[in-house]
C-alpha cells in the first residue's frame, strides 16, 4: 500500500465551553518538517502535538493550526487598553476638526479600533479541555492520513501504468534487434565492397561482424531491466511501501535504459528508449511524493 505525502485533514468540535477547529496540510519532504500554530492557551503542549504528528504522519512538510474560541471563563473577560483608546480618540478628533466633520460617534469608533479591547484568557488550559482538544487533533491527523492513502492509490496506478509502458517498449526493442542486426550487416558489407572490392574473406568478415555486434548486444541489459521492473512491481504490492526504496529501484531502471540507448544504433530503438525515459521520469517525479 502506497501513502502519498500530500494530504489534508480538518476536524471541528463544539462544546458549551469552547469551539475548536484543527486543520492539517501536508506536502512532500525528505524529513518531518512540522509547522505548528497553537493558541497561547496550549503553548505548553507543543512537544506533545509534535509527537502526535510524528506518530500519525511520520514524514513530510506538515502545517497544523488550531483555532480555539473559548466561552465563559475560557473566553476571558476583555480588558481595555486605555492609552490606546485615548490615542485613537485624539487622532480621530483632530482629523474631524481638520475636515470640519461632526464629532459624533468618535468614542465608539475609537473603542472599535484594533487592539483596544483585548480578551484575557487563561495562561494554560486545564487537563479536561486539553484532553478534548487533543482528540480533535487526532481526528484531523487521521483524516489527513486517510487522504494520503487515497492519494497513494492514485499514485500506485500511475506507477503500474508507467512500468507497464516501459515493459512494453522493452518487448518492442527486443523484436527490433534482429532487423537492426541485419541492417548493420548489410551496411557494413556494402561499405567493405565499396572500399575493398568484392574479393573479401567471408569468414573474416563474419568474425569482424560478430565482434561488432557483440559490442551492441543488449541481452544483459534486457535481463537486468526486466528484473528491476518485476521488483518494482513487487514492491508496489507490499503492505508498507517506502518512497526511498522505489527511488533506488528507479535509479537502477534508468541505468539500464541509458545503456540500451547508448547501444541502440537504430532510430526505431532510440524512439522506444525516449518513450521509456519519459515514463521513468514520471515515476521519479511521483516517487518524491511517496511516504
Amino acid at each position: 500500500m502506497i501513502k502519498s505525502m500530500t494530504g489534508y485533514g480538518r476536524a471541528y468540535h463544539e462544546t458549551d465551553r469552547f469551539d475548536v477547529t484543527v486543520e492539517v496540510k501536508t506536502l512532500n519532504s525528505k524529513y518531518l518538517d512540522a509547522g505548528i500554530k497553537l493558541p497561547r492557551l496550549f503553548g505548553d503542549r507543543e512537544i506533545e502535538v509534535r509527537q502526535l504528528i510524528s506518530e500519525k504522519l511520520q514524514r513530510g512538510k506538515v502545517s497544523l493550526s488550531i483555532d480555539f474560541k473559548g466561552k465563559g471563563e475560557l473566553g476571558g473577560e476583555p480588558t481595555v487598553n486605555e492609552d490606546l483608546l485615548k490615542a485613537y480618540y485624539q487622532i480621530y478628533h483632530k482629523l474631524a476638526q481638520e475636515v470640519e466633520a461632526t464629532h459624533q460617534n468618535l468614542f465608539r469608533l475609537a473603542a472599535q479600533s484594533p487592539d483596544v479591547l483585548l480578551p484575557t484568557a487563561q495562561e494554560n488550559a486545564d487537563n479536561q479541555t486539553w484532553h478534548e482538544v487533543r482528540a480533535v487533533i487526532e481526528q484531523a491527523l487521521e483524516t489527513c492520513n486517510q487522504f494520503r492513502i487515497q492519494e497513494g492509490t492514485a499514485l500506485e496506478k500511475d506507477f503500474t501504468n508507467a512500468a507497464a509502458n516501459i515493459r512494453s517498449a522493452l518487448d518492442s526493442i527486443q523484436e527490433r534487434v534482429p532487423a537492426r542486426d541485419q541492417k548493420l550487416r548489410e551496411k557494413l558489407k556494402n561499405q567493405v565492397n565499396e572500399n575493398f572490392g568484392k574479393e573479401i574473406d567471408e569468414n573474416r568478415f563474419e568474425q569482424e561482424l560478430i565482434y561488432y555486434l557483440e559490442k551492441l548486444d543488449i541481452n544483459e541489459e534486457v535481463v537486468r531491466l526486466t528484473n528491476h521492473l518485476e521488483y518494482f512491481t513487487q514492491v508496489l504490492g507490499q503492505q508498507n511501501v517506502h518512497g526511498k526504496k522505489l527511488g533506488f529501484i528507479s535509479q537502477e531502471i534508468g541505468r539500464e535504459i541509458n545503456t540500451i540507448g547508448s547501444k541502440a544504433n537504430d532510430a526505431h530503438i532510440q524512439r522506444y528508449v525516449v518513450g521509456m525515459k519519459e515514463d521513468l521520469e514520471k515515476i521519479k517525479e511521483q516517487v518524491l511524493n511517496v511516504l
